[in-house]
């Protein structure tokens, strides 16, 4: 039988003073895990904006009219909420799952050896944003699901895919100062391309303000301005992102550049045409609630990969395996 290991009093300290370096100076994860805890925190934070958007297409919205509680007399949905409640209630559970998913990420990238400070900072930049986005996400309730909070809820979401996308890709590189592997004129038109896909969701969010899923089956304020015109506006954005990204592949095609810039952008014009297939359908077909879903979705696919666009214009190679190992006593906000 294995025997349990007990902690005497200095252990007990130490793991109340800071519990990640406790953990960190027992147990060093392999560095596929370290990639997978990544990987598992980008994830969720595609499915609870995918799981937003199915509160808002079903019109749970307000199926818990209060926040943080479901009810004034019930922190969980009751049967008189119904299948609204529900859906409503689901989805703020999802946000401790998320939860899961970015600590498990902090504590692996505390816990590699050599200790790498920057995927910590990184694991902690998401922590903060989910934070940020769930009293966001209380103020949308508590406001009737004002359409400029509710856009400003899905930006939010869209800057922690960012970030886990960022310590997805760190999780796969060295410490080493990047090198480039294409010439400036070629990382401007990429910059150029990003700026472009930010604007094109930021849009977006207008057009799902000023459409016609408010979210709720009640009187719900919409964003006063013509739906068709900024869907149009939208779709003339799109048609940019794909040029810029056609563009960008014909220069790189052109300069001989490596191999996984070609690939990762070669892979985002086919998410865009298939995103821009998506969007075409629903606005001809009066935006079908299954259809604008899978819109958000590819939203999500695309503008992870315009990201692995940038990120792949760059290698890092692997850092000296000598470096220290911070010391137990430093506190945890220090690590991050």
């Amino acid at each position: 039988m294995v025997r349990v290991p007990t902690l005497n009093r200095a252990d007990a300290e130490a793991a109340l003073r800071n519990p990640l370096a406790f953990i960190a100076d027992r147990w060093t994860p392999d560095p596929r895990t370290v990639r997978r805890a990544a990987l598992a925190a980008l994830v969720m934070s595609v499915v609870i904006v995918v799981t937003g958007g199915a509160v808002r297409l079903t019109g749970s919205g307000l199926g818990c009219p209060t926040w943080p509680t479901c009810t004034d007399d019930s922190l969980t949905t009751t049967r008189a909420m119904g299948f609204h409640g529900i859906i409503e209630f689901g989805n703020r559970m999802l946000t401790y799952v998320l939860c899961a998913a970015v600590g498990w990420a902090i504590i692996a990238a505390r816990s590699e050896k050599p200790w790498r400070r920057s995927l910590t900072r990184l694991g902690w930049a998401q922590f903060w944003v989910v934070m940020g986005n769930a009293v966001l996400g209380g103020i949308v309730v508590l406001v009737g699901l004002n359409p400029y909070t509710v856009a400003a809820h899905f930006l939010l979401s869209t800057a922690l895919i960012a970030i886990a996308t960022v310590m997805w890709q760190r999780t796969r590189e060295g410490d080493e100062a990047p090198r480039p592997l294409v010439g400036k004129a070629v990382a401007q038109l990429v910059w150029f391309l990003v700026a472009a896909s930010a604007l094109l969701i930021a849009v977006g969010t207008v057009v799902t303000g000023a459409g016609p899923h408010a979210g709720d089956s009640s009187e719900v304020a919409r964003i006063p301005i013509d739906w068709e015109t900024v869907s149009k506006l939208h779709a003339v954005l799109a048609w940019i992102v794909v040029t810029l990204t056609f563009a960008l592949w014909f220069v790189l095609k052109a300069v001989d550049a490596p191999k996984a810039p070609l690939a990762r952008t070669r892979e985002l014009f086919l998410i865009l045409l298939c995103q821009g297939a998506i969007g075409y359908v629903q606005y001809f077909t009066h935006l079908p609630e299954a259809l604008v879903a899978a819109h958000m979705l590819g939203s999500t696919v695309m503008w992870i990969w315009v990201l692995r666009v940038l990120l792949a214009l760059r290698e890092r190679p692997e850092a000296p395996q000598d470096l220290p190992v911070p010391p137990a006593e430093v506190t945890v906000g220090s690590r991050a």
